[in-house]
């Protein structure tokens, strides 16, 4: 059986794989810009818009580099029994989302989606050990 664990974020993914009691690990990143949208131009316009357009397109060219992303990560995981995505943040959901919406098949092979803090790959690598522990795996 292959299991696989899924430490994701905006900036980077860290996914760990046991199979037949060996364990690998690799990390993708993302390449999402970390730009904040500022809203406002320090002088008030009364009934105008204020970066509006600059906002929707930041916002759009995030959506898109996401499910760049996204993909990277799931042709990692093509092959796999089961699946738990854990991270910081909301990206988590936001892949867990495409995989409900655009690639059932993995979608039905998720376990959980869990919350956590950031982590080194260490810790990640630890966190999913024992999560498949928890759930019954036998070989780890």
């Amino acid at each position: 059986m292959k299991r696989v664990g899924i430490w994701l974020d905006k900036i980077k993914a860290h996914i760990v794989t046991f199979h037949d009691s060996k364990e690998s690990f690799i990390t993708i990143l993302s390449n999402v810009e970390n730009v904040h949208v500022h809203g406002g131009s320090g002088r008030r316009l009364i009934g105008g818009p204020q970066y509006g357009v600059q906002d929707r397109k930041y916002l759009e060219r995030e959506k898109h580099q996401l499910k760049k992303y996204f993909k990277t990560i799931i042709s990692e995981i093509k092959d796999v029994d089961e699946i738990v995505i854990f991270g910081p943040a909301e990206t988590g959901e936001k892949f867990y989302k495409e995989l409900t919406e655009k690639h059932k098949d993995l979608a039905t092979k998720i376990i959980d989606v869990v919350k956590t803090d950031s982590m080194t790959k260490r810790q990640a690598k630890a966190w999913v050990k024992v999560f498949f522990k928890t759930k019954g795996c036998r070989f780890l």
